[in-house]
C-alpha cells in the first residue's frame, strides 16, 4: 500500500496576501479557491511539478500564522531556482553548498520557513 504525502496546511494571517506571495513570488499553481461559509476559505496551491499540494484559508487550521518551519522543496538546479526567486523579488538566502546538498531558504509573509535543496550527485 502505499501512502502519499498530499497536502500540508499553512497557518497564515491574511489569505489574499499569502496567496499572492505563493502565486506570483514563489511560483506555485492555484489549483482551488474556494469560500465555504462567512467562517471557512479554503485554498490550494501546487509547486510545479509537485505531487504535494501546500493549503491556506481561514477556519481549516489551528497553527499560528509563521510556525511552520522546515518545508522542503527539492530541484534539479539549485542555482537556477535562485535566479527564479530572486527575479520574482523573494527573500532568499545565498546558495549554501553541503556535503549533503546546496540549499537556499526563504520564508512567506507570515514567516514560515521553506528550504529548497539540490541534491548532491550520486553518481
Amino acid at each position: 500500500m502505499d501512502w502519499k504525502l498530499e497536502l500540508i496546511v499553512i497557518p497564515v494571517s491574511d489569505v489574499d496576501r499569502a496567496k499572492t506571495f505563493y502565486t506570483e513570488k514563489a511560483g506555485f499553481n492555484a489549483d482551488h479557491d474556494q469560500t465555504v461559509s462567512d467562517e471557512i476559505r479554503f485554498v490550494q496551491l501546487t509547486p510545479p511539478g509537485s505531487a504535494c499540494s501546500i493549503a491556506l484559508g481561514r477556519g481549516i487550521v489551528e497553527g499560528q500564522p509563521g510556525s511552520v518551519k522546515g518545508l522542503q522543496m527539492v530541484v534539479s538546479d539549485i542555482n537556477a531556482a535562485h535566479a527564479e526567486l530572486v527575479e520574482r523579488g523573494v527573500e532568499v538566502s545565498d546558495v549554501q553548498v553541503l556535503d549533503w546538498g546546496s540549499f537556499v531558504y526563504f520564508s512567506d509573509p507570515d514567516g514560515n520557513a521553506w528550504s529548497v535543496q539540490q541534491l548532491p550527485d550520486r553518481t
